[in-house]
Order: C-alpha cells, then structure tokens, then sequence
C-alpha cells in the first residue's frame, strides 16, 4: 500500500482543532451507494471547516441536508431528505424512480452543493453512472437498470469480514504512518454497532436468507465467536436462515483463551469449529439447497498458517468441491467463501495473500466455465467492492463485498428473480453506524475510500439475465418486509 498511496505528513495529536470562521461548517464526501430500478441511496458527511479531529478529517457538525432531482439537469423539482433532519452522517433515499430513465441531482447542505468523494488514485466515479457535473460542482447524474425479468422470488443477504473483537480498524504491518483508529471513547465496539445495524436493515429489506463469508471474528476468541452467533441469531436460526464459512482471522490458534476448544486440524485449537461446525468433526465447509437455489459454502483457510499467505482448500475438500461442482451442472448455483479467486484491478499492490492459490483458482475457473447453472462467487477478505468476469468463467460473476465492520461499511443483497438477479449494496444505515463508517474512512490516511467503496456504481450494483426459472418463491416467516421484490422498502 505504501508503495501506491504518497505519504502525507499529517499531526495526528488525538486532539480535534478548533472550528474556524465562526462555526462554518461545509460538505463532503457525496456517493451514490445504491442504485436499483426504482431507488437510489446518497450519502455525504458534513464537518466544521478547517477543523481537524485527529484523524486528517474535519470535525464532525450537524447540518441540514437535501437532496433535489429530476429527468432534467435544469429543473430538480423533487426534493429528499435524510433519515435524520440534523446530523454529520447524511443518508438520503430516492424513491418512485422509474427503470431505464436517466436522472439528476444535487445534494446540499449548510447551503453548499456536496462534492464528490474525490478518486486520485484511481479512474472513477463515487456519485454516478456517467460524467456529467464532475468537472463543476454538479448536479451528478444517473442512469436506473431495468429491473431483472420474471417474477420475483426470494432476496439474500451477502455480507463478510465482521471481526467481531477488533479493537482498531486500517493496522497496516511495518508501515508505522498507518495509524489504527479506534472507536470513540463511550460507544459501543465498532463490530459490534455495525453487524446490529447490519441484521435490522437485512430483515427491514425482507431478506429471507444471510450468508457470511469468513472473518467472523478478528482472532477467532471464544466470547467474540459467541457474540458474533448471537448477533447473526437476531436474523434467523443458524443453518435454516443464516449460514457462515470460515476467513483466515477464524483460523486454529495457539494460546490459553483457544485451551477449551478441540484441536485444529492443522494447528491449535479451532473454536470456530466449535461454534459454527459443532457436529460436523473437521469439515467446515457444506452445500445446501434453498428454495431450489444450490449454495455451497467453501473454507478458503483449510490450511496451516499464520493467516497473512494466500488462501487454500486442502486436497480433501479441493475433491470434494469439485464433485458438488460436477454434480447436476445446470442446476442454479451459488458459492461463498472468504477468499476471492481473483483480484485485479487494485488502487494498492496485489499480493499472493489477496486471494485464493493461484493454481487451485485456475482449477476452479475451468470447472465454472463447465457449469451452465452457477452464476454467482461472492468472497470477501479484501474489503471492497468489486465486480469481476473473467474470461475463463464468463458466466460467473464474481463479487468482492466490502467489510461489514468499517467504511462503506454494509452487506449486499441479492433478489432473485425467473429471469435473473440484480445485486445491490447498502450502507448500514443506524446512526452509530454511519457515525463509524464516518470515522474509519480515514484508514490509509484518508485514501481508503479510493479502494474499499468501488471505482464505479457498477463494482456495487448490477443487474443480470439468468434462467433462474426452476427455483421456488420464498414462503416467508419471520421476515415479513418483502423488499423490492414485494415492493415494500425501508423508509427513508
């Protein structure tokens, strides 16, 4: 990383500056983070000007915020605003938009017109689906998907890299001007604010199921395993409604707090296992059918080490996979795991540690490229946002969801539709979690964004054509709210 982003000399005192010019407090930060066929999620920050809180950001200041659009640039007749009417942490929804149709808008506050989060490492765009207004000040303009054909089915919620007892967020090795940052004093643990924002806002969308991709835990303790099973439980039951695989922060480890679980197949002891696996002795990995749909849930850490080296299924698991993988190929098919298979594209050097091992992903690739029916790879572990084809597997998208714990901080949801899917990603939305996603997008000295958010709407939202005819509706449960497919929404 160090290698990519300049180093910037910033005093980090711990103690925020005093606002100046009388309290004027300006805006930033503007992204479209959500863009579906009928709605669109703007978020922005605004802070007192001049002011530094410690971090190279300005201090945060409550402000008013609104968001005004339309079908032409001149004429923004509509008006948003956000789900607090005095607060740094804006988050404004559109709704009543139309598929296909082009729109406009500018987000202001304080009286100032919102500029975008700013993308100087990378070519890209945090506020739209096209240039328009990124060489002024606005309005930012956008382009609605269609929505995918058929009837709707069912939604799943994917999200990762929960670190549930991570004390501080953006620790980067051997680079001492990284700094670690830390919860404010007084509130809640960071991981633990935003998986409780993350499970309400999944259940408020009506997501029926939740998949969790690994690094569940920072160090896989036992408290914060449980913690992280009781949370995920306010979602559902364990293997009915929400399943987990294993991240290399899950691994086996040494230690007196790991003494009480069973043995690791490669090191330690494994209280992952323990927790999440209990009766299924040293396989931690599984398939499951849901309402027709095949998930299979894949361990990328099935390996000894120390959690830094790339992932890998051992060779067990590796002919096992393979066989599911082989198995009735048109069937409609999903896989997560923590690692991705690939990693390009990247605002910071690409390491062997970023992803899967290369040669069991070339493996993988090749049989995906066999299986009409699996259109979907959803990994975590490089905590961003990322849309990738390849061309060995044109069919399979292949989606890198940002971290749970830390800016943009979220999850994605998947609808499923006869004809397709559309996957979209959320912000979570309560008001200590935007307050903390606020905070930790200063990680990498304030370049973290440029990696973590996406470099375009596209790298979070997309929407594909898939037979997907022979799944079943959802008969739904305990989540009631239907999401876009039963057209009840959260409200903004």
């Amino acid at each position: 990383m160090a290698a990519a982003a300049p180093f910037v000399a910033t005093a980090f005192d711990g103690v925020a500056s005093a606002a100046t010019g009388g309290d004027d407090i300006s805006p930033a930060n503007l992204e479209l983070v959500t863009l579906t066929e009928d709605r669109a999620v703007i978020t922005w920050y605004t802070g007192y000007t001049g002011s530094d809180d410690g971090l190279g950001r300005m201090v945060p200041a409550p402000a008013d915020g609104e968001v005004r659009w339309g079908t032409h640039p001149g004429r923004l007749t509509r008006v948003a605003t956000g789900l607090s009417s005095h607060t740094p942490y804006h988050y404004v929804e559109l709704t009543g938009l139309e598929p296909g149709r082009t729109y406009y808008y500018q987000a202001t506050s304080h009286g100032k017109p919102v500029p975008p989060t700013a993308f100087t490492l990378i070519k890209g765009n945090a506020v739209g689906t096209s240039d328009y207004g990124l060489d002024g000040t606005g309005p930012y303009s956008f382009t609605t998907p269609q929505p995918p054909p058929g009837r709707f089915l069912f939604s799943i919620a994917l999200c990762n890299d929960l670190h549930m007892g991570e004390t501080q967020a953006g620790l980067v090795g051997g680079q001492p001007q990284y700094i670690g940052i830390q919860q404010e004093p007084g509130l809640p643990p960071y991981p633990e604010v935003m998986l409780e924002s993350l499970v309400q806002d999944v259940t408020a969308l009506g997501a029926d199921y939740l998949l969790a991709a690994g690094d569940i835990s920072a160090e896989a303790v036992p408290l914060d395993l449980s913690q992280a099973h009781k949370l995920l439980g306010r979602f559902g039951a364990y293997r009915d409604d929400y399943f987990v695989t294993r991240g290399n922060h899950d691994r086996a480890h040494l230690g007196d707090p790991y003494a009480h679980c069973r043995a690791g197949q490669w090191q330690g002891n494994d209280c992952f296992a323990d927790r999440f696996f209990p009766a299924q002795l040293d396989r931690t990995y599984f398939t499951r059918t849901l309402n027709g749909l095949r998930v299979i849930g894949i361990d990328t850490y099935d390996k000894p080490g120390n959690g830094g080296d790339s992932g890998a299924l051992s060779p067990d698991q590796m002919a096992w996979f393979r066989d599911q993988l082989h198995r009735d190929q048109d069937r409609p098919t999903i896989v997560f795991g923590h690692h991705p298979l690939v990693v390009q594209d990247s605002a910071f050097p690409i390491t062997a540690g970023n992803s899967l091992d290369a040669t069991q992903a070339a493996t993988i690739l090749g049989d995906y490229a066999r299986m009409p029916g699996l259109f979907l790879h959803h990994a975590g572990h490089t905590h961003r946002n990322k849309r990738t084809i390849s061309p060995l597997a044109p069919r399979v998208t292949q989606q890198e969801v940002a971290a749970a714990k830390e800016y943009p901080g979220g999850f994605s949801l998947l609808r499923l539709y006869t004809g397709g899917y559309a996957l979209n990603f959320y912000k979570s939305r309560s008001e200590l979690a935007r307050r903390w996603s606020e905070r930790s997008r200063m990680e990498i000295l304030g370049y973290w964004p440029q990696f973590a958010l996406g470099a375009s709407v596209a790298d979070r939202n997309s929407v594909v054509r898939h037979d997907l005819s022979g799944l079943r509706p959802h008969h739904r449960g305990h989540h009631t709210s239907h999401g876009h497919g039963g057209k009840q929404h959260m409200s903004a």
